[in-house]
């Protein structure tokens, strides 16, 4: 994996800036970059909304908003911080032109500089943001463009907002940004893959038998339900953070750490899933949608702006897949993916669970299990047997090697979406995805969701707080099988 890269000088245009994304995620991850010294001194940070904010109007708004949310022990690093904060009020799509010719003043400042512009805003505006920015004259070859997810709702959507962006900017100049592919764990992944050599010679259909990755949420989804209903579980989960984490599981070891041999492997995965259409995808798919338990509401009863509607009834607020992968390595080994909203435990995980030995000559054994965890405490843990303690007869325990990163290593785990921030100042990609690895897997969902869309079957009930609905269990116990937590309760 890609080292820390050293702080280099840019400008940091943020279009939505005063949005919910940018106050949550952005700006602390930027200040504890600045407060780590991750920031050179001269870099800025440039905030676009319509909000008609001064400087010091916006500054005030992050200290009021965004102070609370990081630990300020110095204050002269706030202070310098908020130093970096500009604001630029642009109407996009609008007929004045005068908060582009603002943002061009600001930027000339220093021209030589690296331009980032990061796109915190819905897809469609994604086109438009950037043919306006191209005609202010602000696209310069060292600018590059940041796209948050989603891309698109499918994949001719993905390629008409990869057409319209593409055509303004380079390839090598688009981040595709999954902050999923910014956490520790997921970059230890491929370290514990190939910096280690007890595991690359077993990580095969050989000693495998399947792999569960699983994204489960407490939360629902109170006020979000205009956007949920037209996203649902397998658009904002499945196809960029859960495919994103089963590429990199089953990816091939790359001929050398640099910024595309990685990606390489990545696609050449998607490439190889083995198709769901048509009546398979009822017999490898499951899709639910939580009621209503325990005082909690279901997906119908949610606060919304709006009242139920049809897409309302029909939306997913959970999805599990049978996956497979079609290639020499994988070929016969299960991949169950799975998430899902008002889940009684918060959890992101990869659990790779081992064939069973052979021949036991031990009673009560089980096979082993290596569980990634990426929330909410990252780490490693491979479970193996072991003798309980005691005489007599021999009894088999299974207990956990376990590294936890916060722990374990005395410096901050930094949150992900400072680790691609830092990437992205730096003109790194490796952790971004290229165009064709985000259309490979709109490709590979493209039939599930016409599958399900035009099938007059409703998603299946799931009280809120259980771990999702009954076929969701079927789907492994046909094969004999059961999710991770289900095996820790036997």
């Amino acid at each position: 994996m890609p080292t820390t890269s050293p702080a280099h000088t840019a400008d940091l245009v943020v279009f939505g800036g005063t949005g919910d994304l940018s106050m949550r995620k952005l700006l602390p991850a930027l200040y504890h970059s600045d407060r780590d010294g991750r920031l050179s001194p001269e870099t800025r940070v440039i905030a676009m909304s319509r909000g008609g904010l001064t400087d010091a109007d916006f500054r005030g708004k992050v200290d009021a908003e965004v102070r609370d949310r990081v630990p300020v022990d110095d204050p002269a690093v706030w202070q310098r911080f908020l130093g970096r904060l500009r604001h630029v009020s642009v109407d996009v799509g609008g007929a004045d032109a005068s908060g582009w010719e603002a943002l061009a003043r600001l930027l000339a400042e220093d021209e030589q500089r690296d331009r980032v512009y990061y796109l915190a805003s819905p897809p469609r505006t994604f086109g438009p943001f950037c043919r306006e920015l191209r005609e202010a004259g602000l696209v310069t070859p060292r600018s590059r463009v940041v796209l948050e997810k989603p891309l698109g709702h499918d994949l001719p959507s993905a390629q008409r907002i990869n057409d319209e962006v593409g055509a303004i900017f380079d390839e090598h100049q688009i981040f595709r940004i999954d902050h999923y592919l910014g956490k520790e764990t997921v970059q230890n992944l491929l370290v514990l893959r190939f910096a280690n050599a007890f595991l690359e010679p077993i990580w095969n259909s050989l000693w495998i038998d399947h792999v569960q990755i699983t994204a489960a949420e407490t939360v629902g989804t109170p006020g979000r339900r205009g956007y949920y209903d037209h996203a649902g579980a397998l658009r904002d989960m499945v196809q960029n953070h859960l495919l994103q984490l089963l590429t990199l599981t089953a990816m091939e070891p790359p001929a050398r750490n640099d910024r595309e041999a990685i990606r390489d492997e990545k696609v050449k995965v998607l490439q190889a899933l083995r198709p769901i259409a048509g009546t398979e995808v009822e017999r490898f798919t499951v899709r639910g949608q939580y009621t209503e338990a325990d005082g909690m509401p279901g997906y119908l009863d949610e606060p919304a702006s709006t009242p139920p509607t049809e897409a309302s009834r029909r939306v997913e607020t959970f999805t599990a897949i049978r996956a497979e992968i079609k290639n020499w390595r994988w070929a016969g080994v299960p991949f169950y993916l799975r998430t899902g909203k008002r889940m009684p435990y918060r959890r992101s995980e990869i659990v790779v669970q081992f064939k069973d030995v052979p021949h036991s000559i031990f009673p009560g054994g089980g096979p082993n299990r290596l569980v990634l965890r990426l929330q909410p405490e990252e780490g490693i843990e491979l479970h193996i047997m072991a003798k309980e303690p005691g005489a007599g007869e021999v009894t088999l325990k299974p207990v956990p090697l376990s590294l936890n990163f916060g722990t374990t290593f005395t410096a901050r785990v930094p949150e992900a979406y400072e680790r691609l921030l830092t990437d992205v100042l730096a003109g790194n990609p490796t952790l971004f995805m290229r165009r064709d690895e985000v259309e490979a897997a709109w490709r590979w969902i493209d039939p599930i969701l016409s599958a399900w869309e035009s099938s007059s079957d409703l998603p299946e009930p799931y009280p809120a707080g259980t771990t999702g609905p009954a076929g969701a269990h079927e789907l492994l116990g046909r094969s004999g099988r059961a999710w991770h937590e289900e095996e820790e309760e036997l």
